[in-house]
Formats: C-alpha cells, sequence, structure tokens
C-alpha cells in the first residue's frame, strides 16, 4: 500500500473528505436551526399542512439571551400566529403574490409589512438617553451650513399637492444623521413624521419632495404615542408606511412596467 493508505480501500484523504462533510452538515442544520428562532409559528401557504421547519431537527432548543437594558427575551418563544393579512393570494400556488383588500399602507402587505417590535425606544448605548430625537430635544445637533436647513420649507407629495411644512427635524444620537423630518399636515395640523432617506431636500427649488405617497395618503401616516420621541414598532410601522407607498401609492406602481 502506498504512504496514507489506512487500508486497501481507505486512505487519509478519504476520511478528511468524509469528516469534512460532516462537519459542512452539521454546520448547516446548527445555521438553520439558530435562524429559527425568530418567526414561529410559521404558516404553511398549503391549509392544513404543518411546516417542515417546525417539526424535527430544525426546531431549536429555547435559549434566554439578555438584553442591553436587562430584561430577558427567550427564543423561540410561544406565541400565537398573528392575523392573515387583508390580502388574497393572485393565485392557487404557493407563495403566490398577496394581492392587496383593503388600503395595503395601514394593513401592513408586502413592502408595507412592518415586525411587532417591543414598544420601547432605542436607547444611546454610552448614556442610555433616547437615540432618536427632535432637534428641539437636542439643540447641539445642527444642519451644516453647506447643506440646505429643511426646517420651513413646504413639502410635496407624489402628485404634486404641497402637503404641510417641515417644522423640526430628527436626529440619530448614536450616527449624528438625520433620520425624519417633522411635518405638520397643512389639511389638519397633525405632526406626522417622514423617513430622511425616503426623501429630496431642496433639489430643484425649495422644497421637500416625497414621492412615496400622494396627499391624501398623508392623513394615514402612523402617529407617535409621545410627541418627543419615537419607539421601535413606531419606527417600523412608518418606514414600511413609505417603503410600500412605491408599490401601492398609486395603481399604476403596482402593476408591470411592460
Amino acid at each position: 500500500m502506498h504512504p496514507g493508505f489506512i487500508t486497501s480501500y481507505f486512505d487519509v484523504a478519504q476520511v478528511t473528505l468524509w469528516l469534512f462533510w460532516l462537519f459542512f452538515a452539521g454546520l448547516i442544520i446548527h445555521i438553520r436551526r439558530e435562524d429559527h428562532r425568530e418567526g414561529y409559528p410559521l404558516v404553511s401557504d398549503v391549509p392544513g399542512r404543518v411546516p417542515l421547519e417546525e417539526t424535527g431537527l430544525l426546531v431549536p432548543a429555547a435559549k434566554t439571551f439578555t438584553l442591553n437594558d436587562g430584561t430577558t427575551e427567550i427564543a423561540p418563544r410561544n406565541e400565537a400566529p398573528e392575523a392573515d393579512p387583508l390580502a388574497i393570494p393572485s393565485g392557487s400556488f404557493p407563495g403566490a403574490p398577496l394581492v392587496p383588500t383593503g388600503n395595503p399602507l395601514v394593513d401592513g402587505v408586502g413592502p408595507a409589512a412592518y415586525a411587532m417590535r417591543r414598544e420601547i425606544v432605542d436607547v444611546v448605548w454610552e448614556t442610555g438617553a433616547p437615540r432618536i430625537v427632535p432637534r428641539r430635544v437636542d439643540p447641539d445637533f445642527f444642519v451644516a451650513s453647506e447643506d440646505p436647513d429643511p426646517v420651513g420649507m413646504k413639502v410635496q407629495a407624489c402628485d404634486g399637492v404641497i402637503v404641510g411644512t417641515v417644522v423640526d427635524i430628527w436626529n440619530d444620537r448614536s450616527e449624528t444623521v438625520l433620520r425624519y423630518l417633522e411635518i405638520e399636515l397643512a389639511a389638519n395640523g397633525r405632526h406626522v413624521l417622514a423617513p430622511a432617506a425616503l426623501i429630496t431636500i431642496g433639489w430643484g427649488g425649495n422644497v421637500v419632495r416625497v414621492k412615496s405617497i400622494n396627499s391624501a395618503q398623508f392623513l394615514d401616516i402612523p402617529a407617535l404615542s409621545n410627541p418627543d420621541q419615537i419607539n421601535r414598532r413606531e419606527e417600523d410601522r412608518i418606514c414600511a408606511y413609505f417603503a410600500g407607498g412605491h408599490l401601492y401609492a398609486t395603481p399604476e406602481r403596482s402593476e408591470p412596467i411592460l
């Protein structure tokens, strides 16, 4: 036998390869178990069928996580399935796209979907102070002289209608970046937030342009429970509302390009 052979049928290279295959299979199973900690219980597209991920080897053991604020979370955790979305499948096959039956921006359908995050405020790691606040709460935040200050600018929706005026800007203290614009609506005087990443400030005039939603949809932007703070669930809902508008704001947007 040549060097490296264990028997006439096995050699070190074969054993090494098999060990690698076993290790790699175990790694895949471990990763799949860990990434299934969230999202339980899973719901199958086929009524009455239990998804494979909820049975057998892919169900991870419960683990307790200690969060930054001292509270603990267990995952996976026992929770009831969320209510069915207000939408119907466009086809009879599993995974068919959903067609909204109501207002998809409010109902959380498709790109307007959001997670039911804990209704707590994100805080700065070092100080424990709220992370995202308006400038009236943190006056040390300012706009560089080279950039336009949006406060006082009119806000234009995607249909060209002026819907209100920017009254404040919301800063992320952890990253020192503009997160939201606070807008006072002309229709009812209500203050709402618009994600800074989805708007255009002062481009081609002293106007803030929002192409995500139309003027009527500004009236249904999710409200804040505290005028000077925004919690995690509110962040998800507001960002999802504007993101969903890129598909659902007008009927034409949800139709094929060709």
